[in-house]
């Protein structure tokens, strides 16, 4: 296992779904872009240079991921871009091509084919323990960000981080409005969905936001031996590692030297997706310093950042994938950390803090460009030029609800949704 230093490596992870070109209709047919290797047995993993394809859960979905630990961002939209149009390419052979959102708008989930080649055995398990016909299961699809960590100390500060960022990411990601033909009433209807589909054990996905530990023996203790006691009467066979187990919206992968984010939904085209990933990495290390705050004392604000309540963050998450960006955070410990809380206005870092600060009603929307405005300087130029027009334009999934409204027709997902595609080929954002 290599061992990276905090903030030194990062990888991603994009999925995307298969659908006929025509009539959106979901295709179980990841094996086209995957090939066969010299023999003619079917590869469920491929590598292009520095990016890798493989197989997913159910055979209609494939994923693109950085297939080393990365050190720099830039022009990896591109490279991911230039791996996309290779499959697509291969896809136009049976009229199919990838879409990005993550949901499908009107895909029943019942009509899911698990993936048949290898790893089958694990998938067959978890679809008879959870049941994976279900929208959380068979239609969602996610960008992850890997990030290093060397240590417990430094596992520490990247979860506790990542734990007070989580529930903001849906205000700058959300693109899944839609499940079966109508609006969900959450524009991150992925993460809805995402929180229960392994209800029967509550215990492998928690509240998604994970518990507040901080060394490797803590976290073993509180979360992974649960879950290996939890899930024991369901596999006698031990088919499921703990480490995959584990459905938390941030996962510690201690075998990899790195903590998983999971609660990013696929946007609509690659270069968006690094532009996001690039604000979570910067953001984190500015939380992680108090650059954001006006702490005086780091001691203190580091107790303070370790300590932060895991119900009232879980109960954040469910109202920002509900209302993205429109969601009001009435929360002034937890503004505190992004120095827009309400009383301290007359210490509010830029002009978009005192603002949203004399207003008395601050937005999820607001955390994010008062977070971009401080680290902008850290993100690359690309990057900087996709979340700009991210951020004035709002989320994916609120720019499809404004085009589509809440109950479309089959006509209108088709149009509206083909030009996603469309997005994903020319690597541009949609505007409707």
């Amino acid at each position: 296992m290599n061992c990276y230093k905090i903030w030194e490596r990062f990888g991603v992870e994009m999925e995307y779904m298969i659908v006929d070109r025509d009539t959106l209709q979901v295709l179980p047919r990841a094996d086209v872009p995957l090939g066969k290797d010299h023999e003619g047995n079917q590869l469920s993993d491929i590598e292009y240079d520095d990016i890798g394809l493989s197989n997913e859960l159910v055979s209609h979905v494939l994923e693109f991921k950085c297939a080393h630990p990365k050190s720099k961002f830039d022009g990896l939209g591109k490279r991911f871009h230039h791996e996309i149009r290779r499959a697509n390419k291969k896809l136009e052979k049976i009229n199919a091509m990838l879409l990005p959102s993550a949901a499908h708008p009107f895909m029943d989930p019942a009509d899911k084919v698990l993936w048949p080649y290898e790893c089958k055995e694990i998938y067959d398990c978890y679809d008879r323990i959870f049941n994976c016909s279900g929208h959380g299961w068979s239609n969602l699809q996610s960008t992850h960000l890997n990030l290093s960590f060397d240590g417990d100390d430094e596992f520490g500060d990247l979860h506790a981080a990542i734990r007070v960022l989580l529930p903001l990411l849906p205000a700058i990601a959300a693109s899944s409005p839609y499940l079966d033909e109508k609006f969900s009433g959450f524009l991150d209807a992925r993460i809805e969905t995402y929180r229960h589909n392994q209800d029967k054990i509550p215990s492998i996905a928690g509240k998604v936001i994970p518990e507040p530990v901080y060394t490797y023996n803590d976290y073993n203790k509180v979360i992974f031996e649960k879950v290996k006691a939890d899930i024991a009467p369901h596999d006698p066979e031990h088919l499921l590692n703990h480490f995959f187990l584990n459905s938390r919206g941030a996962i510690a992968r201690f075998d990899r030297g790195a903590i998983e984010i999971r609660l990013v939904d696929i946007q609509e085209c690659p270069s968006a997706d690094i532009a996001i990933a690039e604000l979570e990495v910067a953001a984190l290390k500015a939380i992680s310093c108090g650059k954001l705050s006006d702490a005086t004392s780091m001691k203190e604000y580091r107790e303070k950042l370790r300590a932060m309540d895991t119900d009232k963050l879980a109960d954040l998450l469910v109202r920002t994938a509900k209302d993205a960006e429109n969601t009001v955070i009435d929360w002034p410990e937890f503004t505190a950390f992004f120095g827009l809380s309400e009383p301290s206005d007359a210490h509010a870092a830029t002009k978009t803090a005192r603002a949203a600060s004399a207003s008395k009603k601050i937005t999820a929307g607001d955390v994010w460009k008062h977070i971009y405005s401080v680290v902008k300087n850290d993100i690359t130029e690309v990057s900087q030029t996709f979340l700009e027009k991210m951020l004035a334009r709002g989320t994916l999934a609120s720019a499809l609800n404004k085009n589509l409204g809440d109950s479309p027709s089959r006509e209108a997902f088709i149009c509206q949704y083909k030009k996603l595609a469309d997005c994903l080929s020319h690597n541009r954002l949609y505007e409707g």
